[in-house]
């Protein structure tokens, strides 16, 4: 396996590599050996060693995964933490209220006792990465079929974790890269006691919304800021008063120096997950499948939502995240559509298929370790469209648009511990319960909101799907009893259900019986869609396996056959860096767009009253009186965002944009409507990061808010 590691480094080091700069995420330890020179002539001005290192502190201990889908970075030595105004945006509406609604105003803690705990959030440390390819396949024995191939890498992955983290209080996990053609083992530390320490209001933080949402030119101050505690040995802790700030063993300097095109500009962070080996029958899949249901499904429930946020500021409160976070990928999906259909990502794919028949036709040995790659990835993708399509609408249309229909887990859970006899398992149950269901659920529920998305839903997953995947609900009782009026029979289940309402609840909890749950029409309604999910789960999993086989022998045969070409492996949630420069970019004949915007960007589209573009008379006022303090740029204006060439995806929201020097000069939130098909086929002359403009951060936070206890924290470089 050494030969195949040995190989990749080779590959990707530089024979024949025509990659653009900027393209690639790429593997922290691998730095040395594969992107510093080009690093260098970019000019960066320090090590490999600087960013990652396991025996001395580097720039990759102050970055952090943040929650569950964000990346953050640590800016002191008291463990403050700065990351997207969407990536805490969860955190921003749990504390909100009708009284103190901090979406619409911001928050700021002027001491560290008004930092606001956030139970269930976490920040998570990279401690190191092993190269553990040899030690995983070691464990794969020729004529293995590929279940038994899968099931001894998961041995050898769970051992592995094992080993790293025994007597530590650590955790590991073993990535595959590559299509599982290779694996890196990552540790990691995670803190539990995380607390929200400052956030603009969203006609900041979310300036634009919608209609701004992946595009350029960007205007949005898109920052929140956290602090990080930890016990007082340093250790994690969850929540305590006694916890201490979080001594790093890195924290980012802060650079308010002015910013110039083609500046180096880097980026570290946790990239979700890219596709960027995908043959056209999963580019076909995307196109005819994910994306259209996506847009289809989600656009109708947006419009259900916001109908009711926009009337009433307790249901927009209640629902801001939630829409946030449904709205986000429905935009995503509209632009990566027509951005694969606009630039021919399928036929693009096809010609490298086509040199790769006629490659691996070309000797028998070839053909007989690769040649089956592309039928299997092309029987498996075609054969499962029914499901794969009926699985989509199951997800988008029951699970996340019938949020009633997610209390059923706790009909199941009453339902057992009825059923078991055993009182004690019963009442603890049942206070568990009283005690949790109000934050955990009805907080942030309106039941009428609900009602209006599960008619719409139970419509349309009745009109797209084909009938043979209809639950049986359908014809047994909105047919037979309803005479097929979805609307009587979705009214109905809002009014007999005990879950309906948490009043309801709590006094069917005083008493709980087992005939009323096993009668309840949310509890009847979610065991028959149960039953399909099931049915289709099953019927896409026996495509698994052909399909994994095929994109893993996909993978190594373009690794063989294109030597010249970049192979650099795709995001899969684990650190990675990226390297580029600040540029502008030319979207379309005629129109150049620079590298940056401004304060006056923001006033030119200001539309009092208008929730996606109204702005404060506060932030107006300094405007006028050109009140920017130190950091303006010497041009003469105030900066908000800019553009550069680096390579991200999701998941690195909130990743820190360094300079040369090691310095934050911004936070990456975006990337441009031009290149949506980034994820899939990288666009050199289009792709752009857009990133708040940190100097405009500190300007929110000391001139704005009145919070530069926040700012005096950091090491300001000027």
């Amino acid at each position: 396996m050494k030969k195949l590691t040995l190989t990749l480094i080779i590959l990707l080091s530089g024979l024949g590599f025509k990659a653009f700069p900027d393209e690639g995420m790429w593997l922290l330890p691998l730095i040395e050996k594969l992107n510093i020179g080009k690093m260098t002539e970019l000019g960066f001005k320090l090590t490999a060693e600087d960013i990652y290192s396991v025996n001395r502190a580097s720039l990759k201990d102050a970055i952090v995964i943040f929650g569950g889908g964000c990346t953050g970075e640590i800016v002191s030595p008291e463990g403050l933490l700065l990351t997207n105004h969407h990536c805490g945006y969860g955190q921003i509406q749990a504390h909100s209220s009708v009284e103190h609604d901090y979406l619409k105003d911001g928050f700021w803690a002027m001491t560290r006792e008004e930092e606001l705990p956030n139970p269930g959030l976490s920040v998570t440390f990279l401690v190191r990465i092993e190269d553990v390819t040899d030690k995983i396949l070691s464990a794969v024995k020729e004529g293995m079929s590929e279940t038994e191939r899968n099931n001894a890498i998961n041995a050898a992955r769970l051992e592995l974790q094992r080993s790293a983290t025994k007597g530590t209080w650590y955790n590991a996990t073993v990535a595959s890269f590559y299509n599982g053609n290779q694996f890196y083992l990552f540790v990691y530390e995670r803190f539990y006691d995380v607390r929200l320490v400052g956030a603009p209001p969203s006609s900041i933080g979310k300036f634009g919304f919608d209609t701004d949402n992946w595009e350029w030119p960007r205007h949005t101050g898109d920052f929140s800021v956290f602090r990080v505690y930890t016990a007082p040995d340093g250790k994690p802790a969850p929540y305590s008063k006694e916890n201490v700030p979080l001594k790093p063993r890195h924290f980012l300097p802060v650079s308010i120096k002015d910013l110039n095109k083609n500046d180096f500009a880097m980026i570290l962070g946790y990239p979700g997950r890219t596709l960027r080996y995908y043959t056209s029958y999963e580019v076909d899949e995307l196109l005819k499948i994910t994306h259209p249901n996506r847009i289809k499904i989600r656009g109708l429930r947006q419009d259900i939502l916001m109908a009711d946020m926009q009337a009433d500021p307790k249901v927009n409160i209640q629902y801001a995240s939630k829409y946030s976070g449904s709205s986000n990928y429905w935009k995503y999906s509209i632009g990566q559509k027509a951005g694969l259909e606009r630039l021919d990502v399928k036929a693009k794919k096809q010609k490298i298929e086509e040199q790769f028949n006629k490659w691996v036709n070309e000797n028998p040995e070839r053909k007989a370790k690769y040649g089956e790659a592309l039928t299997l990835i092309k029987n498996s993708i075609e054969k499962r469209a029914e499901y794969a399509h009926t699985q989509q609408y199951l997800s988008e249309c029951f699970r996340q648009g019938c949020e009633i229909l997610a209390l059923n887990q706790l009909a199941t859970s009453l339902i057992s511990a009825l059923k078991s006899g055993d009182e004690k398992r019963l009442t603890d149950l049942v206070n568990n319960i009283k005690n949790n269901i109000s934050e955990s659920f009805y907080k942030d529920y309106n039941p009428p909101t609900d009602k209006k998305s599960v008619k719409a839903m139970m419509r349309l997953y009745r009109e797209d799907v084909p009938a043979k995947f209809h639950p049986d609900f359908y014809t047994n009782v909105i047919d037979r009893k309803y005479k097929g009026n979805i609307d009587k029979f979705v009214d109905d289940l809002f009014a007999k259900s005990v879950f309906s309402e948490q009043s309801k609840l709590l006094a069917f909890l005083d008493n709980p019986s087992l005939k009323v749950l096993e009668n309840d029409p949310v509890y009847l309604t979610a065991t028959s869609i149960n039953k399909v999910s099931n049915e289709v789960s099953n019927g896409l999993s026996q495509y698994d396996s052909d399909l994994l086989k095929g994109r893993r022998l996909w993978m190594a045969a373009l690794m063989e056959m294109m030597p010249d070409k970049t192979q650099y492996p795709d995001a899969n949630s684990t650190m990675r860096l990226t390297y580029g420069q600040i540029l502008d970019y030319d979207p379309r004949d005629g129109v150049t767009y620079k590298y940056y915007t401004t304060l006056k960007g923001v006033m030119e589209k200001y539309k009092p009253g208008d929730y996606e573009f109204d702005v404060s008379q506060r932030l107006i006022d300094l405007y006028n009186r050109k009140e920017f303090g130190r950091y303006a740029s010497p041009k003469g204006y105030m900066p908000v965002c800019f553009t550069t060439n680096n390579d991200i995806t999701g998941g690195n929201s909130g990743s820190p944009v360094i300079n040369a020097n090691g310095e934050l000069i911004g936070l990456a939130f975006d990337g441009n409507w031009e290149a949506m098909s980034g994820d899939v086929a990288y666009e050199p002359e289009l792709q752009r990061t857009i990133a708040v403009d940190i100097r405009y951060v500190l300007w929110v936070m000391d001139i704005y808010a009145g919070a530069r206890h926040l700012v005096d924290e950091m090491k300001i470089v000027q």
